[in-house]
Order: C-alpha cells, then structure tokens, then sequence
C-alpha cells in the first residue's frame, strides 16, 4: 500500500496540510501496544464516498490493495432520482491517491452507496455494483473488470428488479433486494424512482431475498415477505396490514447463514416492525432471531453475531440464542451503538459510534482486549432522515487499515484511512 509523504492531492490543486495526518496513541496500558494514525485521502470540491458498511468482509480494497474503489459525486443535499448518476472511480494508492473515473451508476444512495464488492473470485480485477435502465428503471447489478476496463456482465431479469445486498465471503453468490420496494418503505435505504413490480402487495409471495449464481446469473428466491408475514403472525400482531422490507442481508463467513432485518412501517404511526432473521444459505430454516442485536451487527466465527445489546458491545450466538459474552467495557466503548467490522485475519474488531457529536473510531485486538482510539470525525447533518450517512469503517485485506468517511474542512464528503503503527 502507498503511505502519504505529507503531500495531500486533490484533482484541481494541491493541498499541503500536515494536520491532516494525524497520530492518535494507545490510551490503554497493555503490553505490546499500538497507536493509530489517521490520513484524509480525497478532496473536495465533490465529494467521494465507499458507501456501505464494513460488515462480511466488505473491503472497499483489491486484492494488491493498489486500488480503493468509490463513488463520486456533485451534491450531498436530496435523494439521487432517476438520471442522476454518481461517478464509479478506482483510487490509485500508489499513485498519490489519484482517481481514475472508469464507469457510472444510477443505482445508488448516500446512505449505502451502490454496494460495491470486489468479486471474492478476482479479487484483484473484479467488482460489483448496481446501476438501473435509464428507461425503464428497473435496477440490476454489474460485474465489472479493470483489466478489460468494461462491465463483463449485466444481471437482467424480466420479471423482477433488485440489486445486488451482499456477496458471499467465499464468492460465487450474491442476494439481492428490491431497492424500489425499499425507497417506498424506508427512502434513505432505497433508489428514488426506481421500478416497483410490488406496489401495493402488502406480503408478496415473489420478492425478497433472492440469491443469484455469479457465474451462471440462475437466480433463486429463497425468503419471500410472504414466508416472513407467516412467520411474524403470532410473534408481531397486525403484520397481516404490514408492508415489509428487508435490510441488511449478511453472509456468515462460512457463507452457511444470511442474518437479516424484516422491517416495516419506519415512517407510520404505530408499532414499528424490526425483527432479526437467520436462514441458511440454501433457504432452509428461517429462524426469529428473539434477542435483539442493535446497531449494524457483524459476523465473527461461525454463528456468532457481534453487536450492540444494552449499554454494551456483545457477541451472540445465532443457535442458542443467547449473549455469550462481552467485548471490552463503557471506558473501551462507551457508546457501544453504530457500525462493527471483524478484520479479515479475525484479530481484530473497529467500532465506529457517537455521530452526533462526531464519530469515535475504537480499533479492539481481540486476543488480550487492547485496544485504542481516534478523536472525532464530523459528519455534519447527515446522521439521520432520508439523506442520513452512515459513518462506517472498512478494512483492508491486511487488516492493518481501515476506510471511513466524514465531512471534511470545506463541508464535503471525503474518505479517511486509518493506519495501525
């Protein structure tokens, strides 16, 4: 990887600002201690953006870590309609993070970006995203490749519309989710305009989580909202007049299990619908998760969920349905709330929390509970509504890095790398 001189570049001028760089010592007392350091890499006047969360592997890194692949973008103030396409970019990190423009896409949002995934079987060359038909709005998902410079694949369906929710760790699968049903639902989640083939079907027997083969593009429903209303009958009375969507949709590193939220009326009077799911990868054993795991939970080994529960940071077991035990403390994480990421190499935790003052990053060596953090990063008006932007941090695939964004001096959005020295 490349590691700033003191020299910061943007595309139009040079800005030299050594505060920019800054180092953010251990403040706990263990042995074998280590400190963080934090560099801003990309620079206004537009503003650049990985966009979703660092859960299940989700490295905004190739497989060299040469390339940082994001979003661009000329405003930050409504939701992207139709037309509005955001600029895809591979940022050079080798190169003194310049930026190269190599597609775009209309299939995207503040809050989660366009879904980026480098392809777990190239690695080096490959990534995912979404985009949508100018014409008829209907949203798919794009396997691109840098070497060809081209989309390699587009994956159409006639029936349906979704986007890509999530690649399996392993490769060779990704689900996907109706981002039109979403924007009817729940704006900030979804893509404004797009088509919806379930408007006014409260519990629809052919959408939800669908699962598409990446090399043959043969798609499967395996959860449908008409299987999750059945489920939720006794658990939440009333879901029968519920529109449901469905957000968060992770694979387990063994790419075994799919943890998900089943949700609905976010912007109604009335009970809101928030109830967690496990089901296995092939569709079988939709489960009711009955302890609630806040924040934007993650995977560690096996079927261990790590998230927020009370006032703590906790991990919980998906088979027993219980905590089984508790990451650190209120003085290693005192606002335990907000974004989890397990480093690639399984050693280490990153929680990003507290946006309304400014986001705390704690990065957590899981084997003796060292751990240190960064000052706060601004993130400005975005924290919540439809334009909300989630401050999440994103390894890198040494797990001695992490990406994140925050609005940066001259009110832009802009990326960030923390570096553990």
């Amino acid at each position: 990887m490349g590691r700033a001189d003191g020299r910061c570049r943007s595309e139009t001028r040079w800005l030299c600002d050594r505060s920019l760089i800054r180092k953010i010592h251990e403040e706990n007392k263990l042995s074998d201690s280590f400190e963080l350091e934090v560099e801003q890499i990309t620079y206004g006047p537009k503003h650049h953006f990985f966009g979703y969360i660092g859960q299940s592997q989700t490295i905004p890194w190739n497989q060299s870590g040469r390339y940082i692949v994001a979003l661009r973008n000329g405003f930050q103030d409504h939701m992207p309609g139709p037309g509005e396409a955001a600029d895809v970019i591979l940022i050079d990190t080798e190169n003194e993070y310049s930026i190269q423009i190599v597609d775009q896409s209309q299939g995207w949002n503040p809050q989660q970006g366009t879904m980026f995934y480098w392809n777990p079987e190239s690695p080096e060359m490959q990534f995912f995203f979404n985009d949508r038909d100018p014409e008829t709005q209907k949203v798919f998902t794009v396997l691109f490749d840098i070497s060809r410079g081209k989309r390699i694949r587009e994956y159409r369906y006639e029936d349906t519309s979704f986007g890509n929710s999530g690649v399996a760790q392993n490769g060779g699968y990704f689900l996907g989710l109706n981002y039109a049903r979403m924007a009817r639902l729940r704006l900030v989640t979804g893509y404004l305009g797009a088509a919806d083939w379930t408007e006014g079907v409260v519990h629809p027997e052919d959408d939800g989580i669908f699962k598409v083969d990446v090399n043959t593009g043969q798609k499967e429903l395996i959860v449908s909202f008409a299987q999750l209303g059945d489920a939720l009958r006794d658990y939440h009375p009333g879901v029968e007049s519920k529109e449901m969507f469905i957000n968060h949709t992770l694979w387990n590193r063994d790419d075994d299990r799919i943890y998900f939220y089943a949700r609905g009326n976010f912007g109604g009077r009335g009970d809101r619908l928030n109830v967690p799911f496990t089901v296995n990868s092939d569709g079988s054993d939709l489960t009711i998760q009955k302890v609630f795991i806040g924040g934007h939970p993650e995977w560690l080994e096996g079927h261990e969920i790590l998230g927020h529960n009370a006032d703590d940071l906790v991990v919980y077991d998906t088979d027993e349905q219980k905590i089984v035990r508790t990451l650190g403390d209120q003085s290693v994480f005192p606002e335990p709330g907000g974004d989890n990421a397990f480093s690639p190499d399984g050693k280490w935790v990153i929680n990003g929390s507290g946006p309304k003052r400014g986001t705390v990053y704690v990065m957590y060596r899981m084997a003796d509970g060292a751990w240190a953090r960064t000052e706060r990063y601004d993130q400005g008006a975005w924290i919540s509504g439809d334009l909300r932007s989630d401050p999440a941090p994103c390894w890198n695939r040494t797990s001695d890095q992490v990406l994140f964004p925050s609005i940066s001096r001259d009110g832009t959005r802009q990326l960030f790398v923390i570096t553990r020295r």
